[in-house]
């Protein structure tokens, strides 16, 4: 009886499963599903483009002393909201009162003097004309004593004092005109002429109000609503013109500085809308408008421009600044402050305009 060798097939192995084959559905809906993600994302920057290198901006005023003076009194604080027109630091207004007393007693000066320039006029014409009829008689005498000497009945000595007093006459008459003229100059050209056109009261007129102008300038007071920033201007100080003393920065208006890259700016035109999202207030939502496109990157603004006519160039994608007016808030909107972080969203709708049509002129 023979004995049956086992083999593998007896083993109790299962087969081997089959190969699960991919549907044919997937390999059509996947790449489908791709090419609809960024047909998507294509449409959507089409209609929109955004940034988040935006800031808040609003007016900002150094104030600074038209006159120089020492301080002795500072009626503000860091950080405190003043209204246009209130006072804001005080100069000693003692010397220039001074000036301004100097200044009217000048001018008082000047209009008393100018009754004693007419005066002088009508001197230098009365001389002027004792001095031509002078002249005149000195001229009859000289002819006289030519005839008579022509005659031989003087001598030579009396023609010649003749014509000496001839001389003199005439040069008296000159003196004489000379001073009338330069009277006169004094007077504006005349007597007639009214005291507000003579030079000397101009120039002491203008002296005058310069002063008192430099008496209201040392009240330095808001030229805006506004609140003012960080100093240190303390009373005893002493402010040299146009010396910085403290920065106030506007409540109003406020606008939103968005940097966008070049490529975004294609069918960006002046008019259009945007959304606002502060950072500091992410529940809130402003509206805002495309006022104006600037005319160039804001590296052209800086001090030392980019030079990119060099070897070793490499081309980086400029931002241009846009400015954005603000058109609604929300009703129970907070307060915006200048350099606050935001993204803005313009929506591209129209046409593309022309290049000229984006720039603020």
């Amino acid at each position: 009886m023979t004995s049956r060798q086992p083999t593998e097939n007896n083993t109790g192995a299962p087969p081997p499963a089959a190969k699960r084959r991919v549907p044919r559905w997937l390999w059509i809906a996947g790449p489908a599903l791709v090419i609809a993600l960024f047909a998507g994302e294509w449409a959507l920057s089409r209609r929109a483009v955004e940034t988040d290198n935006a800031y808040v901006k609003a007016d900002r005023v150094m104030i600074s002393s038209q006159v120089g003076g020492r301080v002795v009194d500072v009626s503000v604080g860091q950080n405190q909201f003043v209204r246009k027109g209130q006072l804001l630091f005080r100069l000693d207004a003692e010397p220039l009162r001074i000036a301004l007393a100097e200044a009217e007693a000048r001018l008082d000066k000047v209009a008393d003097e100018s009754g004693a320039s007419k005066a002088g006029v009508q001197e230098a014409d009365a001389s002027l004309r004792a001095a031509e009829e002078t002249l005149h008689w000195a001229e009859q005498e000289y002819a006289r004593q030519k005839e008579l000497r022509a005659r031989e009945l003087v001598a030579q000595k009396a023609l010649d004092d003749a014509g000496h007093a001839l001389a003199n006459a005439r040069a008296q008459r000159d003196s004489a005109r000379a001073a009338r003229d330069k009277a006169r100059s004094s007077l504006g050209g005349g007597l007639d002429s009214p005291l507000e056109k003579l030079p000397d009261y101009r120039e002491a007129l203008a002296e005058r109000d310069r002063a008192r102008l430099d008496l209201a300038h040392a009240e330095v007071r808001a030229p805006i609503d506004g609140v003012v920033g960080n100093h240190d201007l303390q009373a005893g100080e002493y402010l040299n013109i146009g010396q910085a003393a403290m920065p106030l920065v506007a409540t109003a208006p406020v606008w939103i500085e968005a940097n966008f890259k070049e490529t975004d700016l294609a069918r960006m035109r002046v008019g259009q809308d945007a959304e606002i999202r502060i950072d500091s207030y992410p529940g809130f939502r402003w509206r805002a408008r495309v006022a104006s496109i600037s005319p160039a990157s804001g590296s052209e603004f800086s001090v030392l421009p980019p030079q990119n006519a060099t070897g070793n160039w490499v081309k980086v994608v400029q931002r241009i600044p846009v400015r954005l007016d603000i058109v609604t808030s929300p009703s129970d909107a907070p307060v915006l402050r200048a350099g606050m972080s935001a993204e803005v969203k313009v929506e591209l709708t129209g046409t593309a305009p022309s290049a000229t049509a984006t720039v603020a002129h």
